[in-house]
C-alpha cells in the first residue's frame, strides 16, 4: 500500500502542444514538478488515451512500447520526438488478470500514441516512469466505459498515475485556423461547462448520458473518441472526491483544454 495517487484528465488539443512553448505545455511541465516533490512520485503510469480504439478492450504489455507519430502534416520536429518510456508487462497482466468482464487482452503491437506522449512527456521529460496504455472499445456505450473506470479505482493505492488524454470539447470541421483562444463556439462553451457542472457534482452518470444533450453534444462530438477518456478519469474518481480544474481554455474555437485532477 502507497500513498493514493491521483487522477488526471488532460484536454491534449493539437499534437503541436508537445514541442510548442505555451501555456498548455508549460502547465503540464508544471503539474509533472509537483511529483516526487507536494505529490507521490508514480511507480507506473496507465493512460487512456482518444487515439487507440479497438474491438474490445486491450492493454499495452511490451517491454519498450514504441512512440507512434499518428497524425500528418505537422513539421519534421513534431515527428522526431521521441518517448522511450518502458513498458510494464507485469501491471498490464495484472490488469488483464483483474478484468472478468468484460475482458482485456494483451496486446503486443500498439505502443503509445500522441495522446500519451505529448502530454506524459512534458511532464515527465525523463521517460524513466513505466506507462502502458489501456485501449477503449469504441463500440461500447458510454456507460461502460465509465464502469470500466470505476474498476481500474484500485490501482491508485498502488502507485499507478490514472490519465485520461481526451478532450471535452472536440470538433475539428469546425476549427477556427486563426482563432487566438477568446473565440470558442457558443455550443462549445455550453457543453464545456455542463459537464464542468456535472463533474463538480460528481455526476458520473449524468456523465455518461452526455448524448442526452442533443443537438449541443453533436456539435462538440462529431466523434466522441475525445470524450470516452474522461469517463475513464471520472470513473477512477472516488464517490465525494473534489475536483480542480486547470487549462480552462478552447484551442482553435472549437477544442476545449479544460483538464481536471481528483486527490
Amino acid at each position: 500500500m502507497t500513498e493514493r495517487m491521483p487522477v488526471l484528465f488532460l484536454g491534449h488539443g493539437s499534437p503541436m502542444n508537445a514541442i510548442e512553448d505555451n501555456s498548455f505545455r508549460r502547465s503540464w511541465q508544471a503539474l509533472g514538478a509537483e511529483f516526487g516533490r507536494s505529490r507521490p512520485m508514480p511507480t507506473q503510469i496507465l493512460c487512456i488515451s482518444a487515439h487507440w480504439l479497438t474491438r474490445g478492450w486491450w492493454v499495452t504489455g511490451m517491454d519498450e512500447p514504441r512512440t507512434i507519430h499518428d497524425f500528418g502534416g505537422f513539421p519534421q520536429a513534431l515527428f522526431d520526438q521521441q518517448y522511450p518510456a518502458p513498458g510494464s508487462p507485469k501491471l498490464a497482466q495484472a490488469i488483464s488478470d483483474h478484468f472478468e468482464e468484460p475482458p482485456v487482452g494483451v496486446d503486443q503491437k500498439w505502443g503509445l500514441d500522441h495522446g500519451a506522449w505529448s502530454v506524459l512527456k512534458p511532464m515527465f521529460p525523463d521517460a524513466s516512469i513505466p506507462v502502458i496504455q489501456l485501449s477503449m472499445d469504441y463500440s461500447r456505450p458510454a456507460a461502460e466505459h465509465l464502469a470500466m473506470g470505476e474498476q481500474l479505482q484500485a490501482l491508485r493505492d498502488k502507485g499507478v498515475l490514472i490519465v485520461g488524454s481526451g478532450n471535452i470539447v472536440h470538433n475539428l470541421r469546425a476549427v477556427k485556423w486563426d482563432s487566438t483562444g477568446g473565440d470558442a463556439y457558443d455550443w462549445a462553451i455550453e457543453f464545456d461547462q455542463r459537464i464542468a457542472k456535472q463533474l463538480e457534482a460528481g455526476d458520473k452518470a449524468g456523465l455518461a448520458r452526455f448524448e442526452e444533450m442533443g443537438n449541443v453534444a453533436q456539435l462538440a462530438h462529431p466523434t466522441y473518441d475525445h470524450y470516452l477518456p474522461l469517463l475513464y478519469a471520472a470513473g477512477a474518481a472516488k464517490e465525494g472526491e473534489p475536483v480542480k480544474f486547470f487549462n480552462e481554455e478552447f484551442q482553435l474555437g472549437s477544442i476545449s483544454m479544460r483538464s481536471a485532477i481528483w486527490g
